[in-house]
C-alpha cells in the first residue's frame, strides 16, 4: 500500500491528491490511505495535507527505498521487479552472484550505499565510498556463453541513456566500459558471467556500474579530480537518485527484452557515442610491449579497430586489453 499510495503522489508532479480519489483508485479505505501516508512520512518523505485537497509529495529522501524506484519504473518492468538495496555490500557483482546462485530470477537488482571490495576490470579494486550509485543487475538470457561477449558494450548504450533521461546531459564512450562526460570518467561497467558445469552452458550474466553522483567523490584528490566528474559538478546539485535508478532499470530493461536481436541498433549508438574513435590510443596486453596507433572504428562485433601503421603494421581489431587514450581528457 505504501509503495502504490507513493506512486499516486508521484503522479501527481507536485499538486494535491485527494484522499477519497486514491482510495477509490486502490480500492480501499481512506483510513488504509491515511496509514500509507503515515508510513511515508515516517520514512523521510515531506507531504503536505490540507483540508478538502488531499496530500502533496513535497521532497524524497536521499535513500535507497525500493518502494520509491518501483513507483517509478513503467509497468510490466522485469528489471528491478525483485530490488535489493543494502547500506553495504563487499560488492554489489558478487551479491548479484550469491543470489543468482540461490535461484534468483531474471531481472534481478541489487543497489548500496558502498561497497567494501568493489571489482574493477583486471582483478583491480573499485573505490565506492558514499557519493556513487552502485549498481549491479542479474540476467538470465537464453543465448550462448559466446552471444554475451556483447553485454558491456549494450550497457554502455544503456546508461548512456538513462543518465541523459533522468538528468539531460549527453555521455560518450571509451571503449569499452567507460561512460564519459564532459572528457572525464563518470561511470565504470564490469560483466561477469556464470558458467552451468554439466554443460557449459550459460546460467547468468551480471553486469554492475558505479556512477558519480556527488562531488565529494570526485574532488577527494587532485588526481582524482583530474579524471573523474560527478553528476553534481556538472548539474550544479546532485540529480534525484531514485529517478536517476529507475531511468536505468528501465533503459537496462529495454536491453534485455532486445539482446542479443537488437544490435543493429546498439551498434549504431555505440559507434557514434565512442570517443575513442579518432584518436591516438596506446594498447596494452598482458606480456607486450604497449603499442600506439589510430583508433579508426568500431566492427560488427564492438572490437575496436586500431591503425598501426605508423609503427609498421596493419589495422587490428582490438577484443582485449587496455586501452588508454591520448588527447581526451583525464586519460594518459
Amino acid at each position: 500500500m505504501k509503495k502504490q499510495v507513493l506512486a499516486l503522489l508521484l503522479d501527481a508532479g507536485g499538486k494535491y491528491r485527494s484522499g477519497e480519489e486514491m482510495s477509490a483508485a486502490l480500492g480501499v479505505s481512506r483510513a488504509a490511505v491515511w496509514k500509507a501516508v503515515a508510513a511515508l512520512r515516517e520514512a523521510g518523505y515531506a507531504i503536505s495535507s490540507a483540508p478538502n485537497r488531499g496530500y502533496r509529495l513535497d521532497a524524497t529522501p536521499d535513500t535507497l527505498d525500493p518502494a520509491a524506484i518501483s513507483a517509478l519504473l513503467p509497468t510490466g518492468c522485469v528489471v528491478g521487479s525483485n530490488l535489493v538495496c543494502l547500506s553495504t555490500v563487499d560488492s554489489t557483482n558478487n551479491e548479484c552472484r550469491r543470489l543468482a546462485a540461490g535461484g534468483a530470477p531474471d531481472g534481478t537488482a541489487v543497489l548500496a550505499e558502498t561497497q567494501t571490495g568493489g571489482k574493477g576490470r583486471g582483478g583491480r579494486s573499485f573505490a565506492s565510498p558514499p557519493g556513487g550509485l552502485y549498481l549491479s543487475i542479474l540476467l538470465r538470457p537464453d543465448i550462448a556463453p559466446g552471444e554475451a561477449v556483447n553485454m558491456t558494450a549494450w550497457v554502455a548504450v544503456a546508461v548512456c541513456r538513462a543518465v541523459e533521461a533522468a538528468c539531460g546531459v549527453s555521455c560518450a564512450i571509451k571503449w569499452t566500459n567507460d561512460i564519459i562526460l564532459n572528457g572525464k570518467k563518470l561511470c565504470g561497467i564490469l560483466t561477469e558471467m556464470g558458467m552451468v558445469g554439466e554443460t557449459g552452458g550459460l546460467d547468468y550474466v551480471v553486469t554492475g556500474m558505479g556512477i558519480n553522483l556527488h562531488a565529494s567523490l570526485t574532488q577527494s584528490s587532485p588526481e582524482l579530480a583530474s579524471k573523474a566528474v560527478s553528476l553534481e559538478e556538472v548539474l550544479g546539485a546532485p540529480p534525484r537518485r531514485d529517478a536517476l535508478i529507475a531511468a536505468l532499470l528501465s533503459a537496462l530493461d529495454d536491453l534485455r527484452r532486445g539482446f542479443p536481436h537488437a544490435s543493429a541498433e546498439y551498434l549504431e549508438e555505440y559507434r557514434r557515442r565512442c570517443a575513442t574513435v579518432g584518436n591516438e590510443v596506446a594498447v596494452l596486453r598482458s606480456g607486450q610491449e604497449p603499442r600506439t596507433g589510430i583508433a579508426v572504428g568500431i566492427d560488427d562485433r564492438f572490437r575496436l579497430l586500431v591503425d598501426f601503421s605508423s609503427s609498421g603494421g596493419g589495422t587490428e581489431a582490438i577484443e582485449a586489453g587496455e586501452v588508454s587514450v591520448r588527447g581526451l581528457l583525464g586519460y594518459v
